[in-house]
């Protein structure tokens, strides 16, 4: 079976920094694949290049077999994307948003209107159908990024920090949606550096450290018998015992 994403030698340096060292991963279809790493260990940059926003210096991304750079056109009509640090037009409200990002994707506007009439009802937005998004909350943010990675109907999602600085009601209503996604035959990667929430939601794991690949494949075979926080950390070589506290407390 043709995987969902396949990521072969994908490199990225930014002057004498290697940010991302041939990454290889696999993601299966109809897996949920969380990909985890310290904070600047290269998922966002990794991600980026898999998904055709940052052109790699080298390797290659394929999604369902369709090379991201060879044929984007081909492979952007299969992947969804919610990236860290969205940007999206601010003086809009967010039904305006979808129509225009669901015309621009070439959908019919009936099919625009009806997918985003779904998907502010589902994400709970539609009681600020009149709000503008630079008056959102974070938790809306996300909300609305993820309705935008949805409205074309894609096979595969990527979603960079999905969770971060998200408030726990609207947590929920984001994993319900994902999980509906995954049960309904779609795949999904999702990168955080919160090891209980790929626990909670992931079947797969990559751990990425210092721009390489540490470890990958299903949850359990690379956690083991510990929890993926303690094999975490083994595997980026961090001891928290080793840390030193303030000389003044």
């Amino acid at each position: 079976m043709t995987a969902a994403l396949e990521i072969s030698g994908l490199a990225k340096t930014f002057g004498d920094k290697v940010a991302v060292d041939h990454v290889d991963l696999v993601v299966p279809q109809g897996s949920f694949y969380g990909l985890v790493g310290q904070n600047g260990a290269g998922k966002t940059t990794t991600l980026s290049m898999a998904v055709g926003l940052l052109r790699p210096d080298s390797g290659t991304a394929r999604i369902f077999g369709d090379d991201v750079w060879a044929a984007p056109a081909r492979a952007k009509q299969l992947v969804g994307v919610l990236p860290d640090g969205l940007a999206m037009p601010e003086r809009l409200t967010g039904r305006e948003v979808l129509t225009y990002l669901g015309l621009l994707r070439g959908l019919a506007k009936e099919v625009v209107a009806e997918r985003a009439d779904e998907l502010l009802a589902v994400l709970e937005l539609d009681d600020a159908e009149k709000t503008l998004v630079i008056e959102y909350s974070t938790g809306m943010r996300k909300k609305i990024g993820l309705a935008t990675a949805l409205l074309h109907g894609p096979r595969l999602l990527v979603l960079d920090e999905p969770f971060e600085a998200v408030d726990p009601v609207s947590a929920a209503t984001i994993k319900t949606i994902l999980r509906g996604f995954v049960a309904g035959g779609g795949s999904i990667v999702l990168s955080s550096h919160v090891m209980a929430l790929v626990e909670q939601l992931c079947d797969h794991v990559g751990v990425i450290d210092r721009g390489r690949v540490a470890a990958a494949g299903p949850i359990d075979e690379v956690r083991g018998a510990a929890t993926l926080e303690d094999r975490f950390v083994e595997l980026v070589g961090a001891d928290s015992g080793d840390a030193k506290g303030l000389s003044w407390l």
